[in-house]
């Protein structure tokens, strides 16, 4: 877990990352983007954006999956360079034509991507260092003073327990991603984009984020925050900038907005609620887990996972919260087959125990789980959409040996259209799309394997409110149906919004088993962190509740 007890020792002066201060200067304007455009093929993403950031001020950028924001900012980093797009950029006061990454960050740009940007076989201090190497003279590298500046940067970022020695993929993602943060701070940045930045945050790490945004921007730093946070938005920006299918859409100053305002210009419609709960009948037991234990890879000793044991009946919607830590990744991974290191324990289906040792081996029992990480556990890079859609059942189209595409192509338009997915064709390689459509896609590869327990690791990560709502739409319908579904979320709000019941993790053990009712984000919270605060008369903590409670409690 990331301690957050630094808010009010972190100190933006402390930061040697921050080389240069923006200063007056003669232009209005730090950044001007003018008619930009944008096409991939025959679809057009970006349509004459217009953005004018002041030194010092923070933009947020709202829109749903899709809409065109990465595409932008990847425009204004040059991961598309100049001559690839329409329109022009203006950086203080002059004209850029940046060609590379690299032009753009020497310029003071510096953008935190959505999908995280970290070799998983480097280690933390490489990862922070990776192209800004500092060097002894003859050209050796100066591991002393880089782990020196690294180990300044993560105790800045109150992570001062990570080993910057170890390889980034022995930390999970949210240690990961204010990785991400010290590396895009170690550089000399006057305009800091921020794609996503808090998707793999607990609230308190969310708070640190904001706190050091806020003593950015008190230094003259501008920066762009994209998030479907909206409360992170209203909280941290200046204005609001909302585009939609490319649109630009409305630009407002965040004092003169509501959130709903803000949804309504996103989705071109108003949100009546983000959380449509509808009823359902929970019925007999289907999963029983039993003393799941995970052990830390690098540490035997150290158990991520201690003996926990949970269950999960026909039609229930099981939320499972806690803190960054606290073992919810590493328990719904045990329990489908998918974690790295060494596991024990027991998976019991309808009674009958079954061999969940392996993702292949799950899937054929009737379980099915969208991972946390989709760019390295979700997605088959290389593939288009439509392949990584059907990559589960692919023995469905099988005859003879062959595929019959014409079957497979039937069943993906149909699950495009299902799942509101935009792509312009299915054989678009899958790194096209948004992080959110990508998140469909592989929701989809799930879903086809019409399993019986869906686990669901962190499903909404990335995924603007509009489409939001349809998934959880998709989830009532689910259990509707009869599939059980676990959910593991870092957002309590999502959590108490749809779940049946709720566990509470906490240093890799239950702390909590709440039947959602009359359940508060403080009650959830206080069980997290083990404060013993828990008072819930309406609704008991029982270790095992019944099938006739559960209902009794949710009518």
């Amino acid at each position: 877990m990331v301690p957050a007890n630094m808010l009010a020792k972190f100190s933006v002066g402390t930061m040697v990352m921050i080389h240069n201060v923006v200063k007056v200067s003669m232009f209005d304007y730090l950044l001007e983007m003018k008619g930009i455009g944008k096409q991939f093929g025959g679809v057009r993403a970006l349509n004459g954006i217009d953005i004018k950031i002041k030194a010092g001020e923070c933009i947020g950028l709202c829109g749903e999956n899709g809409a065109g924001k990465s595409t932008l900012m990847k425009v204004l980093s040059a991961v598309y360079p100049y001559g690839s797009w329409e329109g022009e950029i203006i950086w203080e006061g002059q004209p850029l034509q940046a060609h590379s990454i690299r032009d753009t960050e020497a310029a003071g740009i510096v953008i935190i991507h959505q999908e995280l940007m970290l070799v998983p076989e480097l280690s933390v201090v490489e990862n922070i260092f990776m192209g800004h190497e500092l060097t002894l003279f003859g050209g050796r590298m100066n591991y002393a003073a880089m782990h020196q500046r690294a180990e300044q940067l993560l105790r800045d970022l109150s992570i001062p327990e990570m080993n910057v020695a170890l390889p980034i993929m022995h930390y999970g993602g949210g240690h990961q991603q204010l990785v991400e943060i010290a590396k895009a701070l170690n550089k000399n940045a006057k305009l800091l984009i921020l794609d996503e930045p808090s998707s793999s945050l607990t609230s308190s790490e969310i708070a640190v984020l904001l706190n050091l945004i806020r003593q950015l921007k008190a230094k003259g730093v501008a920066c762009v925050y994209i998030s479907h946070k909206l409360e992170e938005v209203a909280a941290i920006c200046d204005t609001v900038v909302v585009i939609r299918d490319g649109e630009h859409i409305a630009t407002t100053p965040m004092h003169a907005l509501q959130l709903d305002r803000i949804i309504a210009q996103m989705v071109g419609r108003e949100m009546a609620t983000l959380y449509p709960k509808e009823e359902h009948v929970i019925g007999e037991l289907v999963l029983e887990a039993r003393n799941i234990t995970c052990f830390d890879s690098d540490n035997p000793e150290r158990k991520r996972v201690d003996n926990v044991s949970f269950s999960v009946r026909k039609g229930e919607i099981l939320g499972i919260a806690g803190l960054v830590g606290a073992g919810r990744t590493e328990l719904v991974s045990a329990v489908f087959g998918a974690y790295h290191g060494k596991s024990d324990g027991e998976v019991r289906l309808h009674g009958a125990v079954v061999d969940t040792s392996s993702p292949l081996k799950s899937i054929r029992q009737g379980l099915a789980m969208v991972p946390e990480d989709r760019k390295h556990h979700g997605i088959v890079a290389d593939l288009d959409v439509g392949q990584n859609m059907t990559l589960a059942v692919l023995q469905q189209f099988s005859q003879y040996g062959k595929i019959d595409q014409g079957a497979e192509l039937n069943v993906i338009r149909s699950e495009i259209t299902k799942l509101g997915l935009k792509t312009a064709s299915p054989r678009l390689p899958i790194t096209s799309l948004s992080g959110g459509n990508q998140q469909k896609a592989v929701l989809s590869k799930m879903l086809l394997t019409q399993p019986k327990v869906l686990i669901l690791d962190e499903p909404t990560r990335g995924v603007d409110v509009g489409a939001k709502v349809e998934i959880y739409k998709l989830i009532f319908t689910l259990v509707k149906q009869g599939v059980a579904i676990i959910m593991v979320s870092s957002e309590l709000d999502e959590v108490l919004g749809i779940a049946d019941r709720v566990l509470v993790m906490g240093e890799g053990k239950i702390r909590g088993n709440f039947i959602n009712k009359l359940l508060t984000q403080e009650m959830v919270l206080a069980a997290a962190i083990g404060s013993g605060a828990v008072n819930q008369s309406a609704n008991q903590t029982a270790a095992k509740p019944d099938i006739a409670s559960i209902n009794r409690n949710l009518a």
